[in-house]
């Protein structure tokens, strides 16, 4: 007894690639849309803009990019640019308070008062020889 015979499937062609989308959200506004991206491969630089917000970015490319990968890009910027604020902010804030428990003011010291770094203690030389 043979085998049952598979039907054969008509070859399908080669797949289609969608393209990549040249058109985005802006981060600032969040239209979406909004962004439009272009490429200029030889003068090897990417640009962004975005039609409501004004928004403005450029940066360098490779024969490999696309222009999502300058969309990557801003956003990696823009984070950045968001962490360092954050960090700004939290050493602002950390600088104007005092260091000490309880909120209480630092006693300052006036370099008048002692000029010979003691204070009001002598030294007793004596004793040490």
């Amino acid at each position: 007894m043979g085998k049952r015979k598979k039907a054969t499937r008509k070859p399908t062609g080669p797949r289609r690639n969608e393209p990549l989308p040249s058109v985005f959200t802006c981060l600032f506004c969040n239209h979406e849309k909004a962004v439009s991206v272009k490429v200029d491969k030889k003068a090897g630089v990417g640009s962004l803009d975005c039609k409501i917000c004004g928004q403005h970015f450029q940066c360098g490319i490779n024969y490999l990019s696309a222009p999502v990968d300058v969309y990557a890009e801003w956003v990696d910027a823009a984070d950045a640019v968001a962490q360092e604020n954050s960090e700004k902010a939290k050493a602002a804030a950390a600088g104007g308070r005092s260091s000490n428990s309880g909120g209480r003011a630092a006693r300052r010291v006036e370099a008048d008062d002692d000029e010979d770094g003691y204070g009001d203690v002598i030294p007793d030389d004596d004793d040490y020889e």
